[in-house]
């Protein structure tokens, strides 16, 4: 069966939901509940699950099912055991702790997975600049670095390079991605730096005064629960799963049924939890059940409805033109929508069925293409709350420590106006082979440390003179 466009609008009303209810004052309060959320997600996601079963048979709607359980079971784990870890303390929030502080976060995020790095770096993030008036921007910049970008080196950095290992790219491929992870997020750290360093001037006296005085030596608490993350990760490894495909085809074994991977995830985060040092979870991480559920809540219905997208997707395929930056572009454009996971396995897929540009191959697919991919199902999630699962987790867990982040529209506008230039850069320099593109990516790259560095001298102009 052919799917039309129209079949895509189910997906759409739920983005639409999802930027649009926050918004209305009739309907804000009541899209806070995690039930109303839940609702929507169902009211929307069953009947298409129900209308893709029946028109193209059970099998999309099972491996729907099946990807979701597994992304959620991961982000579940990850969640229940980094709320468990505390880095305890209360260093000065000045430009360049808080840069130190995503640097290392995005290192962390290649070898921990951005969820896992996320969970742990955005509460003593918060903590650190809680006596700041201006925090929004440095929860922006977790996401894009340490939720997305900073997990480009590894697959068990971001669930996309994960679905690419287990499609029999070698685990050490992504490393080949180094040059593009040290540019943008490099890029990213000047362009936190001076933009921090610029809030910091407009910073009131007394805040300042009180992030100064208020200064306690860091140090970890529940350390612990490392021994979980490290069996976290191993099971992401090495621990099978549900095999879709084999029972798709019909020639599963009993095997294939069991999600060994889950359930060892699930108990490990069921140890950390009850086992855990309980001072650390709740009273210093405060930890609560919210962020995560919210996620489960409207990602049940971005998997269910997503379908048909996918799908459509698919079939119009063809007709794209596709080489190493439409690839990039096209990956990247619908893993911002469509959560970076699916959409990565629909181009790996797409990209073994078009004609070869020359080159080495990976795991049937030309490394041209793979490299655009890759590049651009991580580096793009961070476009949107919804483009990967610990946007979502951030923004919660920032709000509930009373930071008033954009809505979903606010967010891609400034997404775009951080990240955006970036992200144009890396592809003119790194993708692109024609002279002039490059030409332009280093004219694009002065111009974004131009405007660093008139950040950084108006912040200076200014705290000269309020002395």
């Amino acid at each position: 069966m052919q799917l039309q466009w129209w079949s895509i609008l189910p997906f759409v009303v739920m983005l639409a939901s999802i930027a649009v209810l926050p918004l209305v004052p009739a309907t804000s309060h009541w899209w806070e509940k995690n039930s109303s959320q839940l609702t929507v997600a169902l009211v929307l996601g069953i009947p298409v699950a129900v209308w893709m079963w029946f028109a193209l048979g059970w099998e999309p709607v099972f491996g729907a099912v099946v990807e979701y359980v597994q992304f959620i079971s991961l982000l579940l784990a990850l969640f229940v055991v980094s709320g468990g870890i505390f880095l305890k303390g209360d260093i000065q929030a000045t430009p360049r702790n808080n840069t130190i502080f995503l640097a290392i976060g995005a290192l962390l995020a290649s070898f921990v997975g951005t969820t896992g790095a996320a969970m742990l770096l955005i509460r003593p993030l918060l903590n650190t600049n809680r006596e700041r008036e201006y925090r929004v921007h440095t929860v922006l910049f977790t996401i894009f670095m340490v939720a997305n970008c900073g997990g480009l080196l590894t697959p068990l950095g971001d669930p996309p390079l994960f679905l690419g290992f287990l499609r029999g790219v070698p685990f050490t491929w992504t490393f080949s991605l180094a040059v593009e992870w040290l540019f943008v997020n490099a890029m990213l750290l000047a362009s936190y730096f001076a933009l921090d360093t610029w809030y910091y001037s407009q910073e009131p006296a007394a805040d300042i005064l009180a992030d100064k005085t208020e200064i306690e030596p860091l140090g970890l608490r529940g350390a612990n629960n490392l021994i979980w993350f490290v069996v976290i990760i191993a099971a992401v490894a090495f621990a099978p799963s549900i095999d879709a495909e084999a029972i798709e085809e019909g020639h599963a074994t009993l095997m294939n049924w069991i999600p060994v991977r889950e359930m060892i995830m699930l108990a490990a985060a069921g140890a950390s939890f009850k086992f855990g040092d309980k001072r650390a979870r709740f009273e210093d991480n405060q930890f609560e059940w919210g962020p995560i559920a919210e996620v489960a809540a409207l990602f049940i219905g971005i998997f269910l409805t997503m379908i048909p997208a996918l799908r459509y997707l698919d079939e119009v395929a063809g007709s794209l033109p596709l080489n190493e930056i439409t690839f990039f572009v096209f990956t990247g454009g619908l893993s911002s929508m469509l959560d970076n996971a699916p959409t990565y396995a629909t181009f790996f897929e797409m990209a073994g069925q078009v004609a070869h540009p020359g080159g080495a191959t990976v795991a049937g697919v030309p490394e041209l293409y793979l490299r655009s991919i890759s590049l651009g199902a991580v580096l793009c999630g961070a476009l949107t709350y919804i483009g990967n699962g610990p946007n979502f987790m951030v923004k919660s867990v920032a709000e509930a420590r009373d930071v008033e982040m954009p809505s979903f529209g606010g967010y891609i506008v400034r997404a775009y106006m951080y990240l955006g230039p970036i992200l144009v850069a890396m592809v003119l320099l790194f993708l692109a082979s024609s002279l002039w593109a490059k030409l332009i990516g280093v004219v694009l790259v002065v111009l974004l440390l131009a405007n660093n560095v008139r950040l950084l001298r108006s912040s200076r102009r200014l705290a000269l003179a309020d002395a």
